[in-house]
Parts: structure tokens; sequence; C-alpha cells
């Protein structure tokens, strides 16, 4: 006698099974995602280049740079450009996850170089605009608003190379 499965069944089952995978403790999701493993690897060595960049620069050494958003190397672009490699790499470029990851670059790179960058340099016009304040204006004593906020075209490009590698 055939049984058959109704759309409930199929979805309690499915259910059961995915939870069960997530909350097992030998579930191994990190080190088998080849993609999210590049893409995190792009970006701490993205960051890490800041250090070196911000040296040639400005001649001094600033740690905390590692942890800045802005600069070169766009650590956002080197993030999304990976991803989309390795999933172009891993399971090919007809998919619809390298669809996304293609998109999803593209949004975040014109980002970086368009809104982040223009919001930083607006940053950097009102912290001079502050600054010549008398003191005893009341926004005199305001915290300078944070200016390294985007990357130039040049900064992403160059993060697309350093990815493509």
């Amino acid at each position: 006698m055939d049984e058959v499965m109704t759309a409930a069944d199929a979805t309690s089952s499915r259910g059961s099974e995915s939870t069960s995978f997530a909350l097992s403790p030998s579930s191994n999701l990190l080190p088998n995602n080849l993609p999210l493993i590049t893409a995190f690897l792009a970006f701490a060595l993205a960051q890490f280049l800041k250090l070196f960049t911000n040296w040639f620069k400005e001649r001094r050494w600033d740690s905390k740079r590692m942890l800045d958003s802005g600069g070169m190397p766009s650590s956002h672009s080197a993030t999304v450009t990976a991803l989309a490699v390795a999933i172009g790499l891993q399971d090919g470029t007809g998919g619809p996850a390298f669809a996304i990851a293609v998109v999803l670059a593209c949004v975040v790179m014109y980002d970086a170089s368009g809104v982040r960058l223009h919001a930083g340099r607006q940053a950097e016009l009102l912290n001079q605009i502050v600054c010549e304040f008398p003191p005893e204006h009341p926004l005199s004593s305001v915290r300078p608003l944070r200016e390294l906020l985007g990357h130039t075209p040049l900064q992403v490009c160059f993060s697309l190379h350093c990815t493509n590698s």
C-alpha cells in the first residue's frame, strides 16, 4: 500500500532535520563554506593592509586603522568581490547565488564610492565649520563627525584588483 505524504508532513520533517543540523555540535557549517571563509579572509587582509597604506601615506603606524572603515583598500569591496568570485568558482557563474553575489557587490561598491564618500566629505566640511565657531557657541564643543567613511573609485578598484590576483 502506497503512503501519501502531505505538505504538513514534509514541512515538519524538513523542519526537524534543519533544526537538528543547526543544533548539532558536530555540524561543520563554517569549514565547508568556502565562499564565506574567502569573504572573511579578504576582509581581514584588506583591514590589515590599511596599516601599511596608512604608514605609507602618513609615515606613522596607527593600529586603529584595522578597525576603521574607509581608506585604502576597501575591505567592503574586497569582501563582496571575494564572495562573488568564490561562488563563481565553486558553483559556476550561471546560478542564482552568483547573480545575487554580483548584484550585492555592485551595490556595496557603488555605495562605498558614492554615498559614503560624499557623506565623509560633508562631515569634513561640517567639522571645519564647527571649528570656526567661537568658544561660547553651543555647538563649539560638539564631538567631530567621522570623515573617513567611503572610498574613492581608485580605492574600490584597487580592492578589486587585489582580490582577483
